[in-house]
């Protein structure tokens, strides 16, 4: 949840030196000296000595270079300090407010993999996450609204962050679907209708198929990006290549797998991308493309009005509790829409 503004640190952005009390070239003790002695946080050290630290009372990530130095920062959006660049606020704001930002003080712009602005002079790439909030009633719910995080580097990575390995080491961005900065969202009348039988397939994906019967099934679309991972690839010992995900641009989805017993990848989640996607309705209630707040309130009011079970994703949002049902939401330029991944029963969630 986003904290009030008085509850944030205020630090000011120092570009390409460093942000708040840390400075590039710090080492990790300093680092965690200047943040106020040691703390709580999940990281990982690579076999190549790369390091990064997600530090989650502070809402900062720490990201090292060989040796322990410190290279860059990533400033989460609700959780993060308010980091100051002259005047202009860059975190926690809608993220079309920031755009005419670089332009005005005639340096060059450049769109990032996220699709949006890169500052090189600065060090600053921005990012954005869903907002949340507390309900009338205290609960915490979405809100329909993007807001700005931002990874901030030294010089050495500013050219070009999220193709330099510190940064790969903590979010390896090469096989996501870069963004030209453009949000399109396809109109609900124009979606094609999918029916969504729980736990067995979603309109003609089943799950258990195999990506190559997932593909005929689509009509012989061939995947625009594949997801995979290598087992304890921080270790260096890479071995086999395990395919994750097929990203399906014409039909709007993406097909989860987990590779059974017999090394064949079987479906084991299709997601229908909440801005083009196939609509998928479930006891009248469309699921896909639609308000996220909007589409909270009918499933609770549904809930509540047939006596079921009710269950939060980990992004507050409620879902029918035992249908194995992720809601999800894609960006929509400074709005969010919701997205949906329908999951076999086996699946983790």
């Amino acid at each position: 949840m986003r904290r009030q503004t008085e509850d944030h640190p205020q630090w000011v952005l120092d570009p390409l030196v460093g942000v708040g009390p840390l400075r590039f070239g710090m080492g990790s003790d300093e680092v965690e000296a200047a943040l106020g002695g040691p703390l709580a946080g999940n990281g990982q050290v690579a076999a190549d000595g790369m390091y990064w630290q997600d530090y989650q009372e502070t809402g900062l990530t720490c990201i090292y270079d060989r040796g322990m130095i410190l290279v860059a920062v990533s400033v989460n959006a609700l959780e993060g300090p308010l980091v100051r660049l002259g005047e202009v606020e860059l975190i926690g704001r809608v993220p079309s407010e920031l755009r005419g930002l670089a332009r005005s003080e005639e340096v060059v712009v450049r769109v990032n993999w996220s699709g949006d602005p890169e500052v090189a002079a600065w060090g600053v790439s921005l990012g954005t996450s869903q907002e949340l909030g507390l309900s009338a009633e205290g609960w915490l719910e979405q809100k329909g609204t993007m807001i700005t995080s931002a990874l901030l580097v030294g010089s050495e990575l500013a050219h070009d962050p999220y193709s330099t390995a510190p940064v790969m080491h903590w979010r390896d961005v090469r096989e996501q679907a870069r963004n030209p900065g453009a949000w399109p969202v396809v109109p609900g009348h124009e979606r094609p209708l999918w029916e969504w039988v729980p736990l067995e397939r979603v309109g003609p994906l089943r799950f258990g198929m195999s990506p190559s019967e997932v593909a005929a099934a689509l009509d012989g679309e061939t995947p625009t990006g594949r997801i995979g991972h290598f087992p304890h690839w921080w270790s260096g010992k890479a071995g086999q290549w395990y395919l994750s995900e097929d990203r399906f641009e014409k039909a709007g989805v993406s097909a989860h797998y987990w590779t059974h017993p017999n090394g064949v990848p079987r479906l084991g989640a299709v997601t229908s991308c909440g801005r083009t996607g196939p609509q998928v309705a479930h006891a009248g209630i469309p699921l896909v493309g639609v308000s996220p707040s909007a589409l909270d309130a009918a499933i609770i009011q549904h809930i509540e009005d047939h006596d079921l079970g009710l269950r939060f994703c980990p992004n507050a949002a409620a879902v029918w509790d035992g249908l194995q049902l992720v809601l999800q939401t894609a960006r929509a330029g400074d709005a969010a829409v919701s997205e949906p991944t329908f999951c076999a029963e086996e699946w983790e969630i």
